[in-house]
């Protein structure tokens, strides 16, 4: 009985996290600039990845492998976002322009 719940669970956060995974691709590809598609793929990616990562984890069954698995998910859930917000400001800073239906560009005034 616990192992069949150990294999529902794992299965539950595998498929959850493709389905971030499967979001964050589609907004890759038909998201109109960089900066959207940046979006997309820092937060959904983000999530997928880590659902994926703490699946493993779990499966394993071993405490060791699930504490390098649950470290492994706050660090990436931490630095994903942040590194995608830093290449963004330099993507602006270099030029890069928003699409045409974007409505504001809150950097536009910012830059010095």
């Amino acid at each position: 009985m616990i192992a069949y719940a150990v294999a529902l669970f794992t299965a539950i956060l595998i498929v959850g996290g493709a389905l971030f995974a499967l979001v964050a691709a589609i907004g890759i590809n038909r998201l109109p600039d960089l900066y959207t598609r940046m979006h997309a793929a820092s937060k959904a990616g983000t999530v997928g990845s880590g659902l994926i990562l703490l699946a493993v984890g779990f499966h394993a069954a071993d405490l060791a492998i699930f504490s390098r698995a649950l470290a492994g998910f706050f660090f990436f859930v931490l630095t994903a976002p942040v590194s995608a917000h830093l290449l963004a400001k330099a993507a602006h800073q270099v030029g890069y322009r928003l699409s045409s239906i974007s409505v504001v560009d809150d950097l536009k005034d910012s830059e010095g």
